[in-house]
């Protein structure tokens, strides 16, 4: 960013416009995420997994193609924060599924 001669940082309009987008988006996820029923989390916590995926890919690549050592670090972090997330994110997918898994009732005879 280039600061004008009276002294003072200029803010650009390109990115008072990208950081509207990212305020409004926050806003439509969280009153989108707010009006899911329980029984469909599961199969959202899946796509979101997924796109994590997805995320961590494009880390991957951005740290293969990092110019200087802050880039490099703060690829790596983004990785790391990334696989820690889809880890994550399996986990309680898989912790949620086992809870609609059927148990064998007791009054049941055993062969």
């Amino acid at each position: 960013m280039r600061h004008p001669p009276g002294g003072g940082a200029r803010i650009d309009a390109r990115l008072v416009a990208e950081l509207t987008v990212f305020a409004l988006a926050i806003f439509v996820g969280i009153e989108v995420i707010s009006k899911v029923p329980t029984m469909l989390h599961t199969p959202l916590m899946s796509g979101t997994n997924a796109i994590h995926g997805i995320v961590l890919i494009g880390g991957m690549v951005l740290a293969g193609t990092a110019d200087s050592t802050l880039e490099e670090v703060l690829a790596f972090i983004a990785v790391v924060f990334g696989t820690i997330n889809v880890v994550g994110g399996f986990l309680v997918t898989d912790r949620m599924l086992e809870m609609f898994k059927r148990r064998p009732d007791d009054n049941e005879p055993k062969p």
